[in-house]
């Protein structure tokens, strides 16, 4: 059994480079790093000296080929130990906080999750380290925590505002570390969610990429150049101001004609009660609309073409090589996807290629699996930074 290195640190920028390309990619020959990183063979000799003699980086045949050959010399293929490390993820809703532990690579291999009783930003933090213990038992030593939460986050460490959990300037990382002692990273739920997938989901390999998401809210993530877009929009609900159909339906709040009053579950719901008097679920309204029921099927279909506005509108401007639809709310799709494709239609070039969607149910495990991923991040760049 290889002994997993002790830590990622201290590496050279180059061998950093070189683990992370092995760990987003690989497993991966010698040549096709070198072709990756603009390396000679000589210099990645050099970088991957120290990486596989610490265990870091072990040497797999992949499986059904044999060794290929370079000038005369055996070379197998690089990989990386995704077992040598632990990471949890947490996703903080309205009312539970859901756990999970990930691989190095972003695999879950633990879940758990509990009521939150109270939203006191202390009492939060002792229930996310009463689950880092729970997880800890059964589990090898987590190397970090990342954090995932509905709202606005600076510094990956400081919830500025949740509307969700009506939350402002919550230090979370600080009041976490100081109970579990583990490094902690706190990020957006949705940047998460697109960090991940950009590195081990949809967006893996692409230069040109952006994330939807539907649920509770509205998200919007964008990959350029193979990295996520920040922007000061994040967690300040994108969806209110993205208007798909001035004459829509209204929200709760008075808003018109919006990504939210149309999209959400709650609005969706909410159009539903206003129009019968009772109340439904989300899945219960789906499977009424696909039963043929008329004011679901309105509501629905309505839904649909303004998810389809939205799909138009990033595949227009934004050009992505792939639109992943996430969230709890993206069972849509499967309900009314003619409507959604025949909309998306309707607002493109006739001669554009086809959007390429990949639609994907997500539950809130999903979404911690993004944060754990923000913490597989820092210990591998050595910063939070993004």
């Amino acid at each position: 059994m290889t002994t997993p290195a002790a830590s990622w640190l201290p590496l050279s920028p180059g061998e950093r480079a070189v683990a992370i390309e092995v760990l987003v990619h690989g497993p991966l020959s010698r040549s096709e790093i070198a072709r990756r990183l603009n390396l000679s063979a000589g210099s990645l000799t050099r970088l991957t000296k120290p990486l596989i003699e610490s265990g870091l980086l072990i040497e797999a045949t992949a499986p059904g080929e044999g060794p290929e050959v370079r000038q005369g010399r055996p070379s197998q293929p690089l990989d990386i130990v995704a077992e040598s490390r632990a990471f949890i993820g947490f996703k903080i809703a309205r009312d539970r906080a859901y756990g999970v532990v990930t691989t190095l690579r972003g695999d879950i291999v633990a879940r758990h999750d509990r009521p939150l009783t109270t939203r006191d930003p202390a009492e939060v933090a002792d229930l996310l380290r009463e689950m880092t213990e729970e997880f800890a038992h059964a589990l090898p030593a987590p190397a970090g925590i990342g954090i995932g939460v509905g709202g606005r986050v600076e510094k990956r460490a400081v919830v500025v505002e949740s509307a969700f959990l009506g939350w402002s300037d919550v230090p979370l990382a600080e009041l976490v570390e100081e109970r579990t002692g583990l490094p902690v990273v706190v990020e957006n739920d949705v940047a998460a969610l697109v960090e991940a997938e950009t590195w081990f989901g949809a967006g893996r390999g692409l230069d040109r990429f952006a994330v939807l998401t539907i649920g509770a809210g509205i998200g919007y993530g964008l990959v350029l150049g193979g990295r996520r877009v920040p922007s000061p929009e994040d967690g300040r609900g994108v969806g209110r101001r993205w208007m798909v159909n001035p004459q829509g339906p209204l929200t709760p709040e008075g808003e018109r004609g919006s990504a939210v009053s149309l999209l959400t579950i709650p609005s969706i719901r909410y159009q539903v009660r206003a129009a019968t008097g009772q109340d439904a679920t989300y899945e219960e309204i789906l499977a009424r609309a696909a039963a043929g029921d008329a004011l679901a099927t309105r509501v629905v279909d309505e839904a649909a073409r303004a998810l389809g506005v939205l799909v138009a509108q990033i595949a227009n401007f934004a050009m992505p090589q792939k639109i992943l639809l996430a969230g709890e709310g993206a069972g849509l799709v499967d309900v009314s996807g003619r409507v959604v494709e025949e909309t998306v239609l309707a607002h493109r070039h006739p001669l554009a290629d086809p959007v390429a969607l990949e639609t994907r149910v997500s539950d809130f495990h999903d979404w911690a699996r993004g944060a754990a991923v923000l913490a597989i991040q820092v210990l591998v760049r050595g910063s939070a930074d993004e």
